[in-house]
């Protein structure tokens, strides 16, 4: 596997020892829906991610076999089942809270591929690995934790709520203020946090999320 395709998952940064995670390298905007089922838990969370121009044609570069300059359905599928399989470990990008606890999310069944006006766009849906009544205060977001990759809500409206029950429920979109988390974290951010090519679940608190009060 090369460093296209690790570069895919987000870790590139284990290939490449000084390279600082600090800052992103790929860029994507992503639609988050955070769906209720009829028994009032937490059903799915549906994902759609649209990657910038510049690590899109680094994709096709790597996957596109036949070189035809595009990625056909074949070749498409083939990115689809690499993410599916590097970014388990990162629980998909995923960040889960119910009344503080952490819940992790089930390996989604696929995850969708398409590529249009040089664009990667991937989709997928996950399910949280453990039953999520719609109870107190509740909170998902998606982010890399390496930050090797950025993923911008470019509007509130990108990050919703589907389904009758937690429509019910009160429900507001946060995007956190670096200088501010910096001033609250100072003692905590440290020199370490900044060049940890592995991550750190700290950089959860620059990521924009959206909470649900029930």
């Amino acid at each position: 596997m090369n460093i296209q395709r690790l570069a895919l998952a987000g870790l590139a940064t284990l290939l490449m020892p000084g390279l600082a995670a600090a800052h992103p390298h790929i860029f994507a905007e992503a639609r988050l829906e955070i769906v209720s089922d009829d028994k009032g838990e937490i059903g799915e969370l549906r994902n759609v991610w649209r990657f910038d121009e510049l690590f899109s044609a680094s994709v096709v570069l790597d996957f596109d076999k036949n070189s035809n300059a595009t990625l056909d359905p074949d070749e498409l599928k083939e990115v689809g089942q690499t993410v599916l399989e590097s970014l388990s470990e990162y629980n998909y990008y995923t960040t889960i809270f119910a009344n503080g606890k952490s819940i992790k999310v089930t390996k989604p069944d696929s995850i969708t591929v398409d590529y249009k006006d040089n664009q990667l766009m991937m989709m997928f849906a996950v399910k949280p690995a453990e039953a999520m009544p719609l109870k107190g205060k509740l909170s998902f977001g998606v982010y890399d934790p390496t930050m090797y990759t950025a993923m911008d809500f470019p509007t509130d409206d990108d990050l919703t709520v589907v389904g009758e029950k937690i429509e019910a429920c009160q429900h507001q979109v946060v995007r956190p203020d670096p200088d501010e988390v910096l001033a609250e974290n100072k003692d905590t951010l440290t020199d370490a946090f900044w060049n940890d090519p592995t991550g750190t679940d700290m950089s959860k608190l620059f990521a924009t999320r959206i909470e649900v009060t029930c």
